[in-house]
């Protein structure tokens, strides 16, 4: 935080502003200074943005200086661990604090900075989350400015844009540490929203997300992908589930046709009360597309048993007692998948 505490003579000495900014801090500058005043004012057309620019009132005459003197950890939004982020680095020029500190995302923080009277409200600053004025597109298009990259292009066809979702819905910004990219955190933050996929990794078969061997990112990409499709890190849910479980790609001398086609067929993913996250019992799954005509899969029960004395392998009759090979089989003689 050196160079926070610049004298009175010289507020702005320690921050690139609009006057002294030049190159790659001059055109981080604009586009910003673009998007602020569209914030401010969304129905002004660009070209009267960029003709207008922001007057020397709109920044405040410190920086960080001046935000810091309210907004330290003790204050309704503490913002001092940002210095601990990719954010708070001045020596980084892809950084806001290198070019207007906070005021390259808030926007020009002079009136809100400024005197005012006892018992008045203070002028807000542009701000960000459920509680801003500004329009979820307006917000995110301030965080897109610098995060436009090969890792976002899907983002504007994505479920989550198409929802209207803030990056600070996932996002955030001030935290030494960002809850929706640790490990340990990031589940909870994702199934706050998907209330269903939180019960069903509850359930008696689920991947291990309670367990923190498995998280959301390790199957989805939150900010699109290529195809739309669940939000899969892969083209299809598949190629996604191979990723992890190998051993079942095949190719197969013999192959079970579901398996070969679409996993969720078969299984639930989230979870299920079902053994191996299966989407019914084992009997119904399999007898949901194979006749039991010619074939012994109907249930056995004590009474067609001698002495009454039921047989528990009887009793849990399931297919997958004889067919173990269900993903498919190289075995020659594996037609049946027995083997």
């Amino acid at each position: 935080m050196a160079g926070f505490d610049a004298p009175e003579a010289e507020p702005t000495a320690q921050r690139t502003t609009p006057q002294n900014a030049t190159g790659v801090q001059a055109r981080a500058w604009r586009a910003a200074t673009t998007l602020i005043s569209l914030i401010l004012a969304p129905g002004l057309p660009i070209s009267a943005v960029d003709a207008a620019g922001p007057t020397a009132a709109e920044y405040s005459r410190k920086g960080a200086d001046s935000c810091l003197k309210c907004h330290d950890e003790a204050s309704r939004f503490p913002v001092l661990a940002i210095f601990q982020t990719p954010h708070g680095n001045r020596g980084d020029a892809r950084s806001p604090f290198a070019n207007l500190q906070c005021e390259s995302c808030h926007g020009g923080g002079g009136e809100h900075a400024s005197r005012h009277v006892e018992d008045t409200q203070r002028a807000p600053p542009p701000a960000f989350g459920t509680h801003s004025t500004a329009p979820a597109a307006q917000q995110n298009a301030l965080c897109m400015n610098c995060h436009d990259d090969h890792r976002r292009l899907e983002w504007p066809s994505s479920p989550h844009a198409e929802a209207a979702l803030l990056c600070s819905d996932c996002h955030t910004v001030h935290a030494a540490h960002d809850p929706v990219i640790q490990r340990p955190t990031q589940p909870a933050r994702c199934l706050a929203c998907h209330a269903e996929v939180r019960a069903e990794s509850t359930q008696l078969s689920a991947h291990p997300i309670r367990q923190g061997q498995l998280i959301c990112s390790d199957c989805h990409q939150s900010h699109g992908n290529r195809l739309g499709d669940g939000l899969l890190i892969r083209d299809s849910l598949r190629d996604t589930c191979l990723s992890c479980h190998a051993e079942k790609r095949g190719p197969f001398l013999w192959e079970h046709a579901p398996a070969a086609e679409d996993c969720s067929l078969c299984h639930r993913p989230h979870g299920s009360n079902h053994p191996a996250l299966l989407d019914t019992a084992p009997q119904l799954l399999c007898q949901s597309c194979h006749s039991q005509a010619g074939h012994p899969s109907t249930a056995f029960d004590a009474s067609g048993l001698p002495g009454g004395q039921p047989s528990e392998f009887l009793l849990l009759n399931g297919c997958t007692n004889c067919h173990t090979q269900t993903h498919g089989s190289n075995h020659p003689s594996g037609l049946k998948q027995f083997r």
